[in-house]
């Protein structure tokens, strides 16, 4: 049986070519049974579209993207022989679970192996943006000394934190948020206020609401077409003035144009993400010009990593794709289709 890893981003080393080596988790649990096949690696970016990729991928008995985006094409290049359809990774927005429902294909993902690190990555990111670290940081390295360059810090234990999206996520980051700001509220139509209240937070029921009473909003929610552009420009005139925003979870939650006017008349006192869209924010103009900016931190969407976290979704994604393969079962755990 062959399990095609469309874009393993792991696989590939500090020289950008992908290392035989690195799949010792995959050979691991697949043993003799299971061939792993690498995804086509070229010029520093993984293929996943073209002649070449649809030769690798035809007659594959199970998939494993990444930020591959699951299409019709894509599932007619495999042809029939394809059972299960993996993401590694937490997010379902390239999974396309309505097309592997209608394919008749199993669908899977991995919701909670990196609670821990994204949540620390979110706060990491929110304190950054609160003590002007990076800014600091550039000016002494370039010999500028300067003690209230870039922004001036507030009392965060005086500051009230809004969170959007209150899945498992977003209440790890509540406990961590708790140590250093005041009061935390949280925004989801999902989940109810009793829950929230049993992790010392407090709801909001409207988006609105959150936005006009927080100091600090940070944002969790699934990215689907009810939550895309979510923080538009609308969503910002209702912002406290001055308010951070910080963004971990997926890019097109946020309308990048809306963020960028909201930094430059002051609205928004800064904005830190891990994700964009398009992927590397330096791809497009007006992440371009965010990334000039003194009041935005960035990151290379690696909120969720860590050596373990790492290891452990490589382990159960093989573990679920082998356990559909040689029992013919529904994925033990995530299955979204």
């Amino acid at each position: 049986m062959r399990v095609v890893y469309t874009d393993p981003a792991w696989a590939v080393d500090e020289h950008g070519a992908l290392d035989p080596d690195a799949a010792w988790v995959e050979r691991e649990v697949y043993g003799e049974d299971v061939e792993f096949v690498p995804g086509l690696h070229r010029d520093g970016r993984f293929l996943t579209d073209g002649p070449e990729f649809a030769e690798l991928v035809a007659g594959a008995d199970a998939l494993v993207v990444y930020r591959c985006q699951v299409t019709p094409a894509l599932l007619a290049a495999v042809g029939p022989s394809c059972r299960v359809v993996a993401r590694q990774g937490v997010g379902l927005d390239n999974l396309a679970v309505p097309l592997l429902r209608a394919s008749g294909l199993w669908g899977f993902h991995v919701p909670d192996y990196c609670g821990d690190e994204v949540s620390t990555h979110t706060l990491a990111l929110a304190l950054g943006l609160e003590r002007g670290l990076c800014v600091q940081d550039r000016l002494v390295r370039a010999g500028r000394w300067n003690i209230h360059a870039g922004r001036i810090p507030r009392r965060t234990a005086a500051l009230t934190a809004g969170i959007v999206g209150f899945g498992r996520i977003g209440r790890a980051t509540a406990r961590k948020l708790q140590a250093c700001y005041g009061q935390v509220l949280a925004h989801d139509p999902h989940v109810p206020a009793d829950l929230m209240a049993s992790h010392g937070v407090r709801h909001r029921p409207a988006l609105t609401a959150l936005l006009a009473e927080s100091d600090l909003v940070v944002l969790h929610a699934d990215l689907n077409e009810g939550t895309r552009h979510l923080i538009d420009a609308e969503a910002l005139r209702h912002v406290r003035p001055g308010a951070l925003l910080v963004n971990t979870a997926r890019g097109a939650l946020v309308d990048l144009p809306a963020v960028l006017e909201a930094l430059g008349d002051g609205r928004l006192g800064g904005f830190a993400s891990d994700v964009f869209t398009p992927e590397d924010p330096n791809d497009d103009a007006v992440g371009r010009e965010l990334l000039g900016r003194q009041d935005v931190i960035v990151s290379a969407h690696r909120a969720f990593l860590s050596a373990e976290s790492e290891t452990s979704l490589r382990r159960r994604v093989a573990d679920g794709v082998r356990h559909v393969l040689t029992r013919n079962e529904p994925p033990p755990f995530g299955r979204v289709a």
